[in-house]
């Protein structure tokens, strides 16, 4: 079983028909007040466990998600329990509403982004308890905070191999927790504004790093992903190019979904983020975090096309 923390949310999602760079001036950041005109707004299902667990679902990988939503989040949980993914993992906070993040987008794929955690703000740990067994993976993605971090010591404590993806709450966390949720992980995982981020947060360097996890992954969007191991060269995945680009939100959790497949069917970490780059490039096809569609077949198609052939999966 692959376990999953992190937000169940509600997408705003919008489209800026220009660059943010073009309107934000570097010497005046301490004086910020800038307003981007939108051409494009919709509402879609989002959050990063349910954008997960909807690839996984594609990728015939069952998951549970644990997260705490609102009263108006039924519809939702009924589409997902539709998909076969475990709600059982989820709390309902009766007087409050479900998350919701503000996503802006530009025409070079940069986002802003807007997150009110809403009925997040109750942890669903320890009321919602995993219920581990060997060879269970886990991802602990951005979600309530104090999940994040005793989820980290209850898979260190059960011997789950996870990843800590902290994501849009590095920001809202300190630097201990940050130690505290990436040490002893199997992969730390983020852009390469996140993992700098998290460096400067925590004044350690990749090399540091790299001492608390096997594997440190840095995504670059369209320029693709790389691999760091202490002690061996990195290893670098191109992207998988799309049949076309309709918007880059949530392609970064498919990323995951692809990445999660691989290891929990145990194969390598690089063949994982194989699997990661082919399943994000489905996602940014469609204007949403779960409306991409694939089969067995037609992944292969394009797995083999972008790295050649592709062994079977467990």
């Amino acid at each position: 079983m692959i376990h999953l923390s992190g937000s169940l949310a509600f997408d705003r999602i919008m489209t800026f028909p220009g660059h943010f760079e073009d309107h934000i001036l570097p010497e005046k950041l301490h004086f910020l007040n800038v307003c981007f005109p939108i051409d494009r707004v919709e509402v879609k299902r989002g959050g990063t466990a349910g954008n997960i667990a909807y690839t996984l679902a594609l990728l015939n990988e069952p998951s549970v998600i644990y997260t705490s939503v609102g009263k108006d989040f039924a519809e939702y949980g009924q589409e997902l329990t539709a998909l076969g993914i475990s709600l059982e993992g989820v709390n309902t906070v009766d007087d409050d509403f479900t998350a919701c993040a503000y996503i802006t987008s530009d025409q070079a794929g940069n986002q802003i982004t807007g997150f009110s955690p809403a009925a997040m703000k109750v942890p669903a740990f320890p009321g919602k308890t995993p219920a581990v067994k060997e060879g269970d993976w886990a991802l602990i993605g951005p979600g309530n905070m104090d999940d994040m971090v005793n989820l980290a010591a209850f898979y260190r404590e059960n011997g789950v191999k996870y990843i800590f993806d902290p994501g849009q709450q590095i920001t809202s966390m300190t630097g201990e927790q940050l130690v505290a949720g990436f040490t002893g992980a199997t992969v730390l995982i983020g852009n390469d504004y996140e993992i700098e981020l998290i460096g400067k947060m925590t004044g350690l360097d990749r090399e540091a790093l790299l001492d608390r996890v096997e594997y440190l992954i840095v995504t670059y969007g369209s320029k693709g992903s790389r691999i760091l191991q202490k002690g061996a060269k990195p290893y670098d995945v191109p992207a998988v190019a799309p049949e076309a680009v309709s918007d880059p939100t949530g392609a970064g959790d498919s990323y995951r979904s692809g990445l999660l497949k691989g290891l929990h069917a145990g194969m390598g970490i690089a063949f994982a983020a194989r699997l990661g780059a082919v399943s994000s490039s489905y996602c940014v096809e469609q204007y949403g975090t779960q409306l991409h569609k694939f089969d067995t077949e037609t992944f292969r198609a394009r797995y083999e096309a972008a790295f050649g052939p592709m062994p079977v999966l467990k």
